[in-house]
């Protein structure tokens, strides 16, 4: 753990703003943790410091930083001090891979390949996919990490023509990309999330207690043509994600 210097971070505030000064500093902290100038682990200058630096009150400090602790972004620890944990996930719902959204957030993401197999796609599978059961698939399942911190169980299945993906493809870079360099362009899809509890299994693998909330989520990939051409089986940490919508008034 290393203290970090909140001075390098160019932190302010708007004193004519109408939003109160606590929340102004709360947002530009956590703007700071979710594009990893203020990494994990690191800690913050005690709120005397930051006060000071900012010619704000300590009160008004401690209340930016609790809204940060309450949200799981800041962990206080006694005899330590302040410390980041780590920055939380919000995707939109749009036809993206987690891969390129983590790199679009600044993260650092990287994959474990669990498991690359051709194998005879299971009834659901088939199903999603178009196929006849016991078609031939691609069966990839891997873990997503960020800052060596895991996030997500991936699960996916590809009918065997549409690409015949390599392990050290598939540990440097995202699915979705890959398909994209092997000529597909994916137009929509189909997606369900939900939520369930963790088995003992998925929470020593997710670094999570077992019976921990995890998102759940099912997804069938269409190209231009209308093939399915991909279907994923995804599990996120609950603590770690959100998904994010816009919501219109029909006319």
């Amino acid at each position: 753990m290393t203290r970090h210097d909140t001075s390098a971070l160019g932190l302010s505030v708007d004193r004519a703003s109408p939003v109160p000064l606590y929340f102004q500093l709360s947002q530009k902290l956590e703007e700071a943790i979710e594009q990893g100038r203020l990494p994990p682990g690191s800690l913050l200058g005690n709120e005397i410091e930051l006060a000071t630096r900012l010619g704000l009150s300590r009160p008004t400090v401690r209340q930016a930083i609790q809204l940060l602790v309450e949200k799981g972004l800041l962990l206080r620890r006694r005899g330590v001090g302040t410390q980041v944990v780590h920055s939380r996930i919000r995707r939109s719902l749009e036809l993206s891979s987690l891969y390129e959204d983590l790199e679009a957030a600044g993260q650092r993401p990287a994959t474990r390949v669990l498991r690359l197999e051709e194998v005879a796609a299971p009834p659901e599978v088939a199903a999603a996919l178009n196929l006849a059961e016991g078609a031939r698939v691609h069966h990839v399942e891997r873990l997503r990490l960020t800052h060596g911190e895991p996030i997500a169980r991936l699960c996916n299945y590809l009918p065997d023509d549409v690409i015949r993906p390599r392990r050290a493809d598939l540990a440097a870079t995202g699915l979705y990309r890959l398909l994209r360099d092997a000529g597909v362009v994916l137009h929509s899809a189909g997606q369900r999330i939900g939520a369930r509890a963790a088995t003992a299994a998925e929470g020593e693998l997710l670094d999570e207690d077992d019976g921990a909330p995890l998102l759940t989520m099912e997804r069938t990939a269409y190209d231009e043509t209308g093939r399915a051409v991909e279907y994923g089986s995804h599990l996120y940490r609950a603590s770690r994600h959100s998904f994010e919508l816009r919501l219109l008034v029909r006319r």
